[in-house]
Protein backbone atom coordinates (compact mmCIF):
# COMPACT_ATOMS: atom_id res chain seq x y z
CA UNK A 1 0.00 0.00 0.00
CA UNK A 2 1.46 3.33 -1.08
CA UNK A 3 1.84 5.98 1.65
CA UNK A 4 -0.46 8.35 -0.23
CA UNK A 5 -3.25 5.76 -0.24
CA UNK A 6 -3.05 4.70 3.38
CA UNK A 7 -4.28 7.93 4.95
CA UNK A 8 -1.72 7.53 7.75
CA UNK A 9 0.53 10.47 6.88
CA UNK A 10 0.95 12.85 9.79
CA UNK A 11 -1.09 10.75 12.19
CA UNK A 12 0.20 9.50 15.54
CA UNK A 13 0.13 5.76 16.14
CA UNK A 14 0.68 4.11 19.53
CA UNK A 15 1.78 0.48 19.48
CA UNK A 16 1.89 -1.19 22.88
CA UNK A 17 4.47 -3.91 23.26
CA UNK A 18 6.09 -2.43 20.19
CA UNK A 19 9.74 -3.22 20.86
CA UNK A 20 9.81 -6.66 19.29
CA UNK A 21 7.80 -9.34 17.53
CA UNK A 22 4.48 -8.35 16.02
CA UNK A 23 4.61 -4.89 17.59
CA UNK A 24 7.96 -4.06 16.02
CA UNK A 25 6.75 -5.25 12.62
CA UNK A 26 3.68 -3.02 12.95
CA UNK A 27 5.86 -0.06 13.94
CA UNK A 28 8.09 -0.46 10.89
CA UNK A 29 5.13 -0.89 8.56
CA UNK A 30 3.15 2.06 9.87
CA UNK A 31 6.17 4.38 10.02
CA UNK A 32 6.92 3.62 6.37
CA UNK A 33 3.44 4.95 5.53
CA UNK A 34 4.09 8.31 7.14
CA UNK A 35 2.71 7.93 10.66
CA UNK A 36 4.63 9.08 13.73
CA UNK A 37 5.02 6.00 15.90
CA UNK A 38 5.05 5.85 19.69
CA UNK A 39 6.60 2.51 20.59
CA UNK A 40 5.63 1.42 24.07
CA UNK A 41 7.66 -1.18 25.91
CA UNK A 42 7.72 -2.58 29.43
CA UNK A 43 11.02 -4.47 29.79
CA UNK A 44 12.38 -4.44 26.21
CA UNK A 45 14.27 -1.15 26.45
CA UNK A 46 17.21 -2.23 24.29
CA UNK A 47 15.03 -3.63 21.50
CA UNK A 48 12.73 -0.60 21.49
CA UNK A 49 15.67 1.79 21.48
CA UNK A 50 17.33 0.02 18.56
CA UNK A 51 14.07 0.02 16.63
CA UNK A 52 13.54 3.74 17.16
CA UNK A 53 17.13 4.47 16.15
CA UNK A 54 16.70 2.46 12.94
CA UNK A 55 13.43 4.20 12.09
CA UNK A 56 14.86 7.65 12.75
CA UNK A 57 17.87 6.79 10.58
CA UNK A 58 15.41 6.16 7.74
CA UNK A 59 13.87 9.57 8.30
CA UNK A 60 10.77 8.41 10.16
CA UNK A 61 9.37 9.98 13.31
CA UNK A 62 9.54 7.51 16.20
CA UNK A 63 9.71 7.55 19.98
CA UNK A 64 10.20 4.79 22.56
CA UNK A 65 8.25 5.11 25.81
CA UNK A 66 8.35 2.82 28.84
CA UNK A 67 5.12 1.99 30.65
CA UNK A 68 3.42 -0.97 32.25
CA UNK A 69 0.08 -0.77 30.47
CA UNK A 70 -1.64 -2.83 33.17
CA UNK A 71 -1.21 0.11 35.58
CA UNK A 72 -3.68 2.98 35.24
CA UNK A 73 -1.33 5.77 36.31
CA UNK A 74 1.36 4.59 33.89
CA UNK A 75 -1.07 4.57 30.96
CA UNK A 76 -2.15 8.11 31.83
CA UNK A 77 1.53 9.14 31.91
CA UNK A 78 2.20 7.33 28.63
CA UNK A 79 -0.49 9.24 26.79
CA UNK A 80 0.65 12.53 28.33
CA UNK A 81 4.20 11.93 27.08
CA UNK A 82 2.97 11.04 23.60
CA UNK A 83 0.79 14.15 23.53
CA UNK A 84 3.70 16.36 24.57
CA UNK A 85 6.18 14.88 22.09
CA UNK A 86 4.19 13.74 19.06
CA UNK A 87 0.60 14.87 19.42
CA UNK A 88 -2.72 13.15 20.08
CA UNK A 89 -3.08 9.44 19.36
CA UNK A 90 -5.37 8.76 16.39
CA UNK A 91 -4.23 5.21 15.67
CA UNK A 92 -4.00 2.68 18.50
CA UNK A 93 -2.65 -0.86 18.26
CA UNK A 94 -3.13 -2.81 21.48
CA UNK A 95 -0.47 -5.44 20.97
CA UNK A 96 1.16 -5.89 24.39
CA UNK A 97 0.50 -9.32 25.80
CA UNK A 98 1.79 -12.12 27.98
CA UNK A 99 1.27 -15.85 27.59
CA UNK A 100 0.70 -18.60 30.12
CA UNK A 101 0.85 -22.30 29.34
CA UNK A 102 -0.29 -24.38 32.31
CA UNK A 103 -3.17 -26.45 33.62
CA UNK A 104 -5.99 -24.57 35.30
CA UNK A 105 -5.60 -26.52 38.53
CA UNK A 106 -1.95 -25.47 38.66
CA UNK A 107 -2.61 -21.80 37.91
CA UNK A 108 -2.29 -19.32 40.75
CA UNK A 109 -4.60 -16.37 41.23
CA UNK A 110 -1.65 -14.02 40.71
CA UNK A 111 -0.88 -15.67 37.34
CA UNK A 112 -4.51 -15.23 36.32
CA UNK A 113 -4.41 -11.58 37.36
CA UNK A 114 -1.17 -10.91 35.48
CA UNK A 115 -2.49 -12.32 32.19
CA UNK A 116 -5.84 -10.54 32.47
CA UNK A 117 -4.28 -7.26 33.58
CA UNK A 118 -1.89 -7.07 30.63
CA UNK A 119 -3.93 -8.68 27.86
CA UNK A 120 -7.35 -7.24 28.66
CA UNK A 121 -7.16 -4.46 31.25
CA UNK A 122 -4.22 -2.88 29.41
CA UNK A 123 -6.21 -2.63 26.19
CA UNK A 124 -9.16 -1.14 28.10
CA UNK A 125 -6.96 1.49 29.76
CA UNK A 126 -5.32 2.52 26.48
CA UNK A 127 -8.66 2.73 24.68
CA UNK A 128 -10.12 4.81 27.49
CA UNK A 129 -7.25 7.31 27.25
CA UNK A 130 -7.36 7.50 23.45
CA UNK A 131 -11.11 7.84 22.98
CA UNK A 132 -11.81 11.41 24.19
CA UNK A 133 -9.67 12.94 21.43
CA UNK A 134 -10.89 10.46 18.81
CA UNK A 135 -14.50 11.24 19.68
CA UNK A 136 -13.89 15.01 19.52
CA UNK A 137 -12.24 14.63 16.14
CA UNK A 138 -14.80 12.07 14.98
CA UNK A 139 -12.00 9.86 13.71
CA UNK A 140 -9.94 7.02 15.11
CA UNK A 141 -8.65 3.54 14.38
CA UNK A 142 -8.18 0.89 17.05
CA UNK A 143 -6.76 -2.56 16.33
CA UNK A 144 -6.56 -5.13 19.10
CA UNK A 145 -4.15 -8.02 18.65
CA UNK A 146 -6.04 -11.01 20.03
CA UNK A 147 -5.33 -14.67 19.24
CA UNK A 148 -6.97 -17.58 17.47
CA UNK A 149 -6.98 -19.20 20.92
CA UNK A 150 -9.51 -16.56 21.94
CA UNK A 151 -11.80 -17.87 19.20
CA UNK A 152 -11.25 -21.61 19.47
CA UNK A 153 -10.04 -22.09 23.05
CA UNK A 154 -6.88 -24.02 23.86
CA UNK A 155 -5.98 -26.84 26.21
CA UNK A 156 -3.20 -25.87 28.66
CA UNK A 157 -3.81 -22.22 27.72
CA UNK A 158 -7.23 -21.62 29.25
CA UNK A 159 -6.25 -18.40 31.01
CA UNK A 160 -4.53 -16.94 27.95
CA UNK A 161 -7.44 -17.97 25.73
CA UNK A 162 -9.91 -16.41 28.16
CA UNK A 163 -8.01 -13.11 28.11
CA UNK A 164 -7.99 -13.02 24.32
CA UNK A 165 -11.62 -14.09 24.11
CA UNK A 166 -12.43 -11.22 26.43
CA UNK A 167 -10.46 -8.87 24.19
CA UNK A 168 -12.51 -10.02 21.20
CA UNK A 169 -15.78 -9.37 23.06
CA UNK A 170 -14.44 -5.98 24.16
CA UNK A 171 -13.56 -5.19 20.54
CA UNK A 172 -17.05 -5.92 19.24
CA UNK A 173 -18.76 -4.07 22.08
CA UNK A 174 -16.57 -0.98 21.86
CA UNK A 175 -17.00 -0.86 18.09
CA UNK A 176 -20.76 -0.55 18.54
CA UNK A 177 -20.28 2.08 21.22
CA UNK A 178 -17.97 4.41 19.30
CA UNK A 179 -18.88 3.63 15.70
CA UNK A 180 -21.28 6.60 15.54
CA UNK A 181 -18.29 8.82 16.39
CA UNK A 182 -16.38 7.78 13.28
CA UNK A 183 -14.11 5.33 15.11
CA UNK A 184 -13.49 1.76 14.01
CA UNK A 185 -12.44 -1.00 16.39
CA UNK A 186 -11.29 -4.34 15.00
CA UNK A 187 -9.27 -7.32 16.16
CA UNK A 188 -6.71 -9.59 14.58
CA UNK A 189 -6.62 -13.18 15.84
CA UNK A 190 -3.29 -14.65 14.73
CA UNK A 191 -2.38 -18.29 14.86
CA UNK A 192 1.19 -19.27 15.78
CA UNK A 193 3.56 -16.43 14.88
CA UNK A 194 7.32 -16.90 14.66
CA UNK A 195 8.31 -14.61 17.52
CA UNK A 196 10.31 -14.87 20.72
CA UNK A 197 7.09 -15.38 22.69
CA UNK A 198 6.21 -18.69 21.05
CA UNK A 199 9.77 -20.05 21.11
CA UNK A 200 10.04 -19.25 24.81
CA UNK A 201 6.90 -21.26 25.63
CA UNK A 202 7.27 -24.27 23.31
CA UNK A 203 10.16 -26.72 23.11
CA UNK A 204 11.54 -28.19 19.88
CA UNK A 205 9.19 -31.18 19.93
CA UNK A 206 6.16 -28.97 20.53
CA UNK A 207 7.18 -26.83 17.55
CA UNK A 208 7.42 -29.91 15.32
CA UNK A 209 3.96 -31.08 16.36
CA UNK A 210 2.58 -27.59 15.77
CA UNK A 211 4.07 -27.31 12.30
CA UNK A 212 2.62 -30.69 11.37
CA UNK A 213 -0.82 -29.37 12.31
CA UNK A 214 -0.49 -26.26 10.15
CA UNK A 215 -2.08 -26.68 6.69
CA UNK A 216 0.94 -25.13 4.97
CA UNK A 217 3.50 -26.44 7.47
CA UNK A 218 4.69 -23.07 8.73
CA UNK A 219 4.01 -20.39 11.30
CA UNK A 220 2.81 -16.90 10.51
CA UNK A 221 5.42 -14.17 10.14
CA UNK A 222 5.16 -10.90 12.11
CA UNK A 223 5.17 -8.93 8.85
CA UNK A 224 2.02 -10.76 7.71
CA UNK A 225 0.19 -9.65 10.82
CA UNK A 226 1.55 -6.12 10.38
CA UNK A 227 0.26 -5.90 6.80
CA UNK A 228 -3.25 -6.74 7.94
CA UNK A 229 -2.97 -4.27 10.79
CA UNK A 230 -1.89 -1.57 8.33
CA UNK A 231 -4.98 -2.21 6.23
CA UNK A 232 -7.31 -1.93 9.24
CA UNK A 233 -5.63 1.34 10.24
CA UNK A 234 -5.86 2.77 6.74
CA UNK A 235 -8.54 4.87 5.08
CA UNK A 236 -9.29 1.93 2.80
CA UNK A 237 -10.80 0.01 5.74
CA UNK A 238 -13.23 2.73 6.82
CA UNK A 239 -16.23 0.43 6.35
CA UNK A 240 -14.74 -2.41 8.42
CA UNK A 241 -15.79 -2.33 12.05
CA UNK A 242 -16.34 -4.83 14.90
CA UNK A 243 -14.60 -7.57 12.93
CA UNK A 244 -12.17 -10.28 13.98
CA UNK A 245 -9.74 -11.29 11.24
CA UNK A 246 -8.35 -14.78 11.86
CA UNK A 247 -4.82 -15.06 10.45
CA UNK A 248 -3.89 -18.65 11.18
CA UNK A 249 -3.42 -20.23 7.75
CA UNK A 250 -6.55 -22.29 8.30
CA UNK A 251 -5.13 -23.99 11.41
CA UNK A 252 -8.14 -23.47 13.70
CA UNK A 253 -10.38 -21.19 11.67
CA UNK A 254 -10.43 -23.27 8.48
Amino acid sequence: MEPSKSGLEGKVCLITGGGRGIGAAVARTVAARGAAVAINYHHSQREAGCLVEALQHQGYQALALQADISQEEEVIRLFREIRNNLGEVELLVNNAGVALRTLVQETTASEWDRVMNVNLKGAFLCCREALPYMIRKRYGRIVNIASIQGVSGASYESVYAASKGGLIAFTKSLASEVGPSGITVNAIAPGPVATEMIYSHLDEEDIKVLLNEMPDGRMMQPEEIASTCLFLLSSQAACINAQVLCLDGGWKSG
